[in-house]
Formats: structure tokens, sequence, C-alpha cells
């Protein structure tokens, strides 16, 4: 019954129950109307993840109760694919309290009508229900609210977008970092692909580009054999890695600093801290002392067989302590290159230096963070 009605049925006129407002405030408060049900279905669809499709046309046979608090969904997806969702416990309650809501119309509607799920008046004090929730009506809904943006003009809700703000919500804690999710432990690797790995600008493009160039140069620098002299010489360093020295642009004097400890960093000689392989360039490297390993930069003297060796027993520390898979996608390409350096060295050089490894954290450079239990 609308105002009008009322209205005559009381003997008053339609302006008279407008402005008392009983009428107006009773219908509000016992029928759900546009007003109230946008702001439902825009909350079901972030709780649940559904799209907007199969929220408009979900009926009350749809909603499969599996216990007091368990509903299984059944919903079609872009109108073309069956689908079934036990719905998240916030999407439960929420879908109870609209039920609950919207009882009191379905008894005045036709059976048919009644069977959809999201039933509601078009305006409080109306007869006519809603038809059609389209993009028009969201919008009059954002400017009565006044919901702004970032940009200060009123807030676009797309509901494509809406899965957006439901998977930022779920919950990530037992996310173990598994080769299966790299980015997001809801995602598969091509739902990966398609939000993080499209370019879309050419700085995207360019940024994507960059991205793989680094993890080839890595792979190339992991495949280079390490510089390792066993005698503290300048010729030779210069007669037996002539490629290292060109590709360096090595003089004398630097490579008399190498063989001679002036340019002597934790686990190896620097040819240049400064070339910002591992940050900035003309600023000092800030790689931590395994990175060293796999740089190209690095020259291994007997020197450095004790720090090696240190380093070397901090690797076994951490396998002890953290997952395999973990040690292995951290550590795992620099424990295989210590040992290749390692057995490069004279013996008696390595049996020498394992005299002066305590295998205790405090005697390699770390950070707190990095320290083993």
């Amino acid at each position: 019954m609308s105002i009008s009605e009322f209205g005559r049925n009381v003997g008053i006129s339609a302006a008279v129950v407008h402005r008392r407002g009983g009428f107006h405030d009773a219908t509000q408060a016992v029928f759900p109307h546009l007003e109230v049900l946008i702001a439902y279905r825009l909350l079901f669809g972030i709780y649940s993840g559904i799209v907007p499709d199969g929220i408009e046309d979900l009926v009350t046979q749809d909603v499969d109760w599996a216990g007091d608090s368990t509903i299984l969904l059944s919903y079609v997806k872009g109108r073309t694919a069956a689908e079934s969702l036990n719905l998240p416990r916030r999407a439960v309650r929420l879908l109870e309290q609209w039920l609950a809501h919207s009882t009191l119309l379905r008894g005045f509607v036709p059976s048919d009508e009644g069977r959809k799920l999201w039933l509601g008046l078009s305006r409080a004090g109306g007869d006519r229900r809603v038809r059609k929730f389209d993009r028009v009506a969201i919008q009059r809904w954002v400017v009565r609210h006044q919901l702004a943006g970032d940009d200060g003009q009123p807030l676009k809700i797309h509901r494509s977008r809406i899965r957006t703000t439901h998977e930022a919500m779920r919950d990530k804690s037992a996310w173990t970092g598994s080769g299966r999710a790299t980015i997001d432990p809801n995602h598969t690797p091509a739902i990966e692909g398609d939000h993080y790995l499209t370019a879309a600008t050419p700085a995207q493009q360019r940024a994507v580009e960059a991205v793989i160039e680094d993890a080839q140069h890595d792979l190339l620098r992991r495949s280079h054999p390490p510089t390792v002299i066993t005698e503290d010489e300048a010729a030779a360093l210069a007669e037996g890695y002539p490629q290292l020295v060109a590709d360096l642009a090595l003089d004398d004097e630097v490579i008399a600093e190498l063989v001679g400890g002036q340019r002597g960093v934790f686990t190896a000689a620097c040819g240049d801290q400064l070339s910002g392989l591992h940050g900035p360039k003309g600023k000092p490297c800030p790689a931590r002392p395994w990175v060293c390993l796999l740089s190209p930069l690095a020259v291994f003297a007997p020197r450095h067989a004790v720090s090696l060796l240190r380093l070397k027993a901090f690797f076994s520390r951490q396998w002890q302590q953290m997952p395999a898979a973990h040690f292995m996608a951290v550590f795992g390409p620099y424990a295989a290159r210590i040992q290749q350096v390692l057995d490069r060295f004279d013996p008696a050089v390595v049996t020498a230096a394992a005299a002066h490894v305590v295998d205790r954290d405090d005697e390699l450079p770390l950070r707190p963070e990095e320290m083993t239990a």
C-alpha cells in the first residue's frame, strides 16, 4: 500500500500523511527499500566475493543451510557456469539478517516474486518493488550518503571490482610462501600473471623488462666459475684471469690492492665496491656477506678461507632451523658456491683456517634478524 492508498482508506490526503510522517517511518522500518537493498548487496559482495551477476540472480532456494552457522550458496557465474560457495562467517551473518529483514515483505507479494532473494521497495512509503539494480541507482545512493573518493569527488563504485576488496580482506596468516602462490595465496599462478605481470603501459613494460634482465644477469653470474687466486701475487691474477682484468678495467695498482688485501671485504676482495651492482652507483655496496659469493667482482684468496668457513658454519646453523625449501630459496645458491671456492683452495690452507672457526654468530657481521637461535 502506498501513501496515497493509505490516505484514501483513512480519509485524509496523501500530503497530510506524508507531512505527519508516521506511515512513511513505519514502512521504512518494517520493509526494506532501495537504499537498504543497495547497502546489503554491496556488503554481501565484499564479504562473499561473488560476482555481481551471481548476486543479482539469487533466489531463496539457492541458500542451503548446512547447520546453524554454515550456508552453501549456489549461484551462476557470468550467466554461464553454475558454482557453489561455502559462505564466510560474516557473509552468513549478513544473509541471515537480510532474510529476517525481508520476511514480512515476502508475505505480501506473489509467490513467484517472493522467491527472489533481493526483494525490496523502490522507495520508502511506496508500493512498487525494485525491478532493476542499475549503476545510476548506485551513484545516486553514493551522492545521498556523501561518499567521496581520494580526489574529493563522489566515489565511483564498480561492482565488478568488489571482489578485489574481498580478496584483500581474506586471511593470509596461513600463507607459507609456497611455490604455487608466489604473490598472493588466494591466487593461482595464472591469475597472478594476469594481474601482476601484464604490462598495460610503456612504463610498466620497461619495468617488467628490467626485472627480467636482472634475473637473467643473476643466472649468468651464478654460472660463472669463482675467481680464486692460489698465490698472493699480482702476476697470478693478471695471467690467470685476463678476461676478468679486461672486463673490470683493472690496472696494476688495483690488481696489487686486490691481492694485497686493501680491497678485502668479509668474504672476498672486491673489484669495485662503488660499481652499484647491489645498490646505487657511486655508493658503497650494501650487499650482505654471502651475496659476494655470486658477485662477478669478487676475487677469493687464501686469506679469506677463515671467513668462508665461518659463513659455511652459519649456513649449517640456518639449515638446521629453517624449512628445506625456505633455506634453498634464500641461501641455496650461496651455499653451493662457497663449497666450490673452498674446493679450489689448498687443503692445508682450509685445515689451518678451520682451527679459527668456533661456530658462533658473533664471528660474522650479522643483523639482529639474521641471528640463528
